[in-house]
This record gives structure tokens, C-alpha cells and sequence, in this order.
């Protein structure tokens, strides 16, 4: 099997290539806009220059590559970021996904989209495939408006769904919850981190395996891929103080209100993941595990 992945050089990108690559007989075609970041030297893997929103490019890489499955990981993931340059958001989340979308057609590939659980409005979570979305921000609506494209395209499509990311980025840097108390801990810095929001962090290793199944299996539809604890980021931040022995009276408790965000969060998210276990065997790390697994 042949697969594409769009934004190779984040942190799914590279865990994904890394676990394709250590994990089974595939070829690779890791795509990213600047240099890849993640370089292995493996006859399987070939690295290659797109800038997603480039129709024409986007069209004549994939005629040459012609791969059999399609990875779309590459995205605009800053929440405020999207809400302050709509424009932008709208042409890296939705204009190039449709990009592919019709690139895909042309060669039948099977296309995987990663979105995400900001397509909820966070009131009636946990939620399910079958809940009807509806986003509070301008990210969230991107989101919607993507799987819209890659779910009416006719193609042979999975779309997955992911929840509040955590792990170690194998090469360059990238905060996150976890990386971000740690680092504030260590230097003695005070933090408020919310109590009052409410997720099933997902560890990455554990994405890029569904994902992973998914493009094995050939499995079509919606699927909840996360963890399957359900915590607020101040719990993270405690448990992670807790586990590298950090001062927990750092870490303030504090309601999301008392942050100014240009970009509205859905309150309570996070997702029952029964259709990925029955129907992919998918079964997460523990959010302990996932922790030491990082922090070891």
C-alpha cells in the first residue's frame, strides 16, 4: 500500500510516518509545505514539497504519486488564530481539503480526514458519531465544513475525530498541556490552568494506531477516536505534578472565564469511543500510561 500524509511535519504527521514506517511494508509520501523535520533514512519513505492550498500542485502530485490511501493531517489548529484570520482558516481548512477531495477523485484513493471535537458545542458531552454538531468557534466550523466535503464526495472516506492532543513531538518543538505545565513547574512559575472544561485527552501514539487501523482495515465512515479518561486540564496538570514529583501548589484552579480568548471553547466534550472499539479494535492507553509513556 501506497500512503500520502498531509502535514508530515507535525505531531501526528510524524508519529504517523514513524509508526507506518517501524510497523508494517508500506511506502510513504510525507508531504509538508517547508522541509521536513523528520527525516529517516528508509527506501520506503519519500518526503516531498506542498502547499495544500494550491489546487493546481495538489492535482499534479497526486496524479504522479497516485497513492492508494490519503492521510489529511495538515490543518490550521490554533483555535484564536482561525477566529482572528477567518480567510486563512477557511483556505488551509476547507479550500484544500477539497483540493484533495477532488485530486482523490481522480485516482480513487481512500481518504482519511482528521477532525476534531470542536465541531460540538460542548454542552451535552461526551459525545457519539451519531450527535449532531454544532461549533461555537470559527475552527469548529472549518472542521464541519471539511467533513461535509470529504463525506459528499463519493469517495471511499473515513472521517476521525480527535480529542485534546498530548505526547512528544519527535523532532523541532511544540507545546502542549502536558509539555507546557512541566516546563512552567520545573522553573517555579505560578499557572492557572481551567478546571471547569472538560475532555478524554487522546495520547498521539494512540491516534496515529487508529488511524493506522483504519487505513489497514479500509474501514469507511465516522469514527471518536481519544483516550478514554475524562479530565479537565487542570487534572492533567495535577497528575502530571504528581508523577515528576513537581510543586502542585504552583498550579492554580481557576474557570475558564477568567481567560480572554478571541475564540470561544466548547465547555464539555470528549467522546465515547465504543464504535472504534467494536469495529477497529481500537483500545487507548490509560491517561496515566499515556503520561508515563511521555514523561519516561
Amino acid at each position: 500500500m501506497k500512503i500520502l500524509i498531509t502535514g508530515s511535519n507535525g505531531l501526528l504527521g510524524q508519529h504517523l510516518v514513524k509508526m507506518i514506517l517501524d510497523t508494517t511494508s508500506y511506502e510513504v509520501m510525507a508531504t509538508s509545505k517547508r522541509e521536513p523535520r523528520l527525516v529517516i533514512q528508509d527506501s520506503r519513505i519519500h518526503y516531498y514539497s506542498l502547499d495544500i492550498t494550491d489546487g493546481m500542485a495538489v492535482n499534479l502530485l497526486l496524479e504522479k504519486l497516485h497513492p492508494d490511501t490519503i492521510i489529511h493531517c495538515a490543518a490550521l489548529t490554533q483555535v484564536d488564530e482561525c477566529e482572528q484570520d477567518p480567510i486563512k482558516a477557511w483556505e488551509i481548512n476547507v479550500t484544500a481539503t477539497r483540493f484533495l477531495v477532488e485530486a482523490a477523485k481522480q485516482i480513487n484513493a481512500f481518504m482519511i480526514f482528521v477532525s476534531t471535537d470542536f465541531v460540538f458545542d460542548g454542552i451535552h458531552g461526551p459525545y457519539k458519531e451519531t450527535d449532531e454538531v454544532n461549533p461555537v468557534s470559527y475552527y469548529g466550523s472549518t472542521k464541519v465544513a471539511a467533513e461535509k466535503a470529504v463525506a459528499e464526495s463519493g469517495l471511499p472516506y473515513a472521517i476521525v475525530r480527535t480529542c485534546l492532543l498530548y505526547g512528544n513531538i519527535l523532532f523541532g518543538t511544540r507545546n502542549n498541556v502536558i509539555s507546557w505545565v512541566k516546563e512552567n513547574l520545573e522553573q517555579g512559575q505560578k499557572i492557572k490552568v481551567v478546571s471547569d472544561q472538560w475532555r478524554t485527552p487522546t495520547y498521539i501514539e494512540d491516534l496515529a494506531k487508529g488511524i493506522l487501523l483504519i487505513a489497514e482495515k479500509k474501514v469507511t465512515g465516522l469514527f471518536h477516536i481519544s483516550g478514554k479518561d475524562f479530565l479537565s486540564p487542570y487534572d492533567m496538570a495535577m497528575a502530571t505534578a504528581e508523577y515528576l514529583h513537581l510543586d502542585a501548589s504552583l498550579i492554580e484552579k481557576v474557570d475558564a472565564a477568567v481567560f480572554t480568548q478571541p475564540a470561544k471553547r466548547p465547555a464539555t466534550t470528549g467522546f465515547i469511543i465504543d464504535k472504534a472499539k467494536n469495529e477497529l479494535g481500537y483500545e487507548p492507553l490509560s491517561f496515566k500510561e499515556g503520561l508515563q509513556k511521555m514523561l519516561s
